[in-house]
């Protein structure tokens, strides 16, 4: 199972939200390179970039991002904000992989395109939910689509990556949505990642037990609550 620790990008700094909320934000660096170059030494099999200041619609963090990529050398997936189809392809030649959420659901026209021009590998899609039913636009707004059938489909349209967001959880430590975590990773060719909620060892042994492809490490790895290495076990 990849460790995949999160930088959330808010005007330069890294953040984390509390529910995605922007109004409650801590700040945990004014440094991202600092902090990826931390993570990178300490054995994340990848890094996942998001740009809150994009989702939100109020401004971009991509040169900051760019910069982050120059000095790393594991994969990054870079999110947030990618809504447009000449900034995804910008941004997927210098990532590994992109995230998309509320393009996914909102322009399947231009999903398919992208799916036939950078190939299933690269493309994340991103389905955060609260209790299985899909939100998009940063997560303030409600879609109406439920989770697995929103899966369902992307899989019949080729797509197999997947990164699985319970919103009510994000930023809490009150542990993973496993239920809905044991659901998507049941769906046949799902690789998927789970985020929101991690607080300890145990939970990234539940996790890894639902056969997650991946984990998103965020407040607990910068409140020290958990390590990189311990999470690798």
């Amino acid at each position: 199972m990849k460790v995949i620790p999160a930088i959330d990008l808010m005007n330069g700094q890294v953040v984390r939200l509390y529910k995605g909320d922007p109004n409650q934000k801590t700040v945990y660096s004014d440094n991202p390179i600092e902090v990826a170059k931390k993570w990178e030494s300490d054995g994340a099999d990848m890094l996942h970039l998001v740009d809150l200041d994009a989702t939100l619609g109020r401004g971009s963090n991509l040169l900051l991002i760019k910069k982050i990529i120059q000095e790393i050398s594991i994969p990054i997936q870079v999110a947030g904000g990618l809504r447009d189809e000449s900034m995804v392809i910008d941004v997927s030649k210098i990532s590994n992989r992109i995230v998309l959420g509320t393009l996914a659901f909102t322009d399947k026209s231009t999903l398919k395109k992208l799916l036939s021009y950078l190939g299933p590998e690269k493309i994340v899609i991103s389905v955060d939910h609260i209790d299985g039913d899909i939100l998009i636009h940063g997560w303030q707004k409600q879609t109406g689509i439920k989770l697995i059938a929103a899966m369902q489909e992307f899989l019949a349209m080729g797509f197999s990556e997947f990164l699985l967001t319970n919103v009510s959880r994000d930023g809490t430590l009150q542990g993973p949505d496993l239920k809905f975590l044991e659901q998507a990773c049941q769906l046949d060719k799902a690789n998927v990642i789970a985020s929101g909620g991690i607080s300890n060892i145990q939970d990234i042994k539940n996790v890894k037990q639902k056969n997650a492809f991946g984990v998103i490490l965020g407040k607990a790895l910068y409140e020290n609550k958990i390590s990189i290495k311990e999470a690798k076990v």
